[in-house]
């Protein structure tokens, strides 16, 4: 683990945890609970996740969160070992609880247009090994295990046809392994202030998230609770700390779950 906010004090942070009355852990899926996969419906989490999950979602007062920018639909099948009491997916344009089941955030139609367009051009290019995905806000174009020129030509083609169409409506954002056209007005910060919104002020959150799609989130719980980067590589980030996994997400995991045993 490495501190990348010097004002940050981890064991004043798991004392918070530990006499919190309420407590938010906010996990992204793929590439912090799942190491990444060419095929994503083989992105299986990491061996020690579902007990460790199921442990923290066994204390009452802890709410585990899982925050994607994969659709729910699409996420579902993976998350049936993965213990959590809410999920959102497509970056925050859906929802799930099974008090309330399923809820989406529709775009305008305009910036659904141009999703349309912006499908075609990507289209073109699976014949040459791109994987193409329309998401309920955006469209996503992966080239994650092809060889690394192969892929930045790839990356440099579609940046090219879509920077022709992002506009105030959509934006263009890269993430690992692919780039994504996305609707503008909801990102993974929107799912977080939402729950914090119906959350206790003094309640002890966490966020941990690998990708650039997870920085708007790490800004969005700054002033809340603990920002944490999740990857084997460091990278420029908002975030608090930064752990590698599977091992330190795994010790990360454990003293929450220790911490909230202490605790009230």
């Amino acid at each position: 683990m490495r501190l990348l906010n010097p004002e940050t004090d981890l064991d004043a942070f798991f004392s918070r945890v530990a006499g919190a009355p309420e407590r938010v852990l906010f996990l992204d899926y793929d590439g912090t609970l799942a190491p990444f996969h060419p095929d994503p419906s083989l992105a299986v989490p990491y061996p020690f996740v579902p007990a460790r999950l199921k442990a923290l979602t066994g204390d009452r007062a802890t709410r585990v969160v899982i925050v994607s920018g994969r659709p729910l639909g699409e996420l579902r099948p993976l998350l049936e070992s993965v213990s959590h009491h809410e999920a959102w997916g497509a970056h925050g344009w859906e929802h799930h609880t099974a008090e309330a089941g399923m809820r989406r955030f529709e775009p305008e139609a305009a910036a659904l247009r141009q999703l349309t367009l912006a499908e075609a051009p990507a289209r073109l290019l699976e014949s040459e090994g791109a994987r193409v995905e329309r998401k309920l806000a955006s469209v996503a174009m992966h080239w994650r295990g092809l060889p690394e020129a192969q892929a930045r030509e790839l990356g440099e083609r579609i940046v090219r046809a879509w920077k022709e169409i992002a506009d105030a409506n959509v934006e263009l954002l890269p993430f690992e392994g692919g780039m994504e056209l996305r609707v503008r007005g909801r990102t993974k910060a929107h799912a977080v202030l939402e729950v914090l919104q119906r959350t206790s002020p003094d309640a002890a959150c966490a966020y941990l998230g690998d990708d650039v799609t997870d920085e708007d989130a790490f800004n969005a719980i700054k002033d809340r609770g603990l920002a944490v980067l999740v990857g084997a590589e460091l990278r420029r980030s908002a975030a608090d700390l930064w752990i590698r996994p599977p091992q330190e997400l795994e010790r990360f995991l454990v003293r929450w779950a220790d911490a909230a045993r202490d605790g009230p």
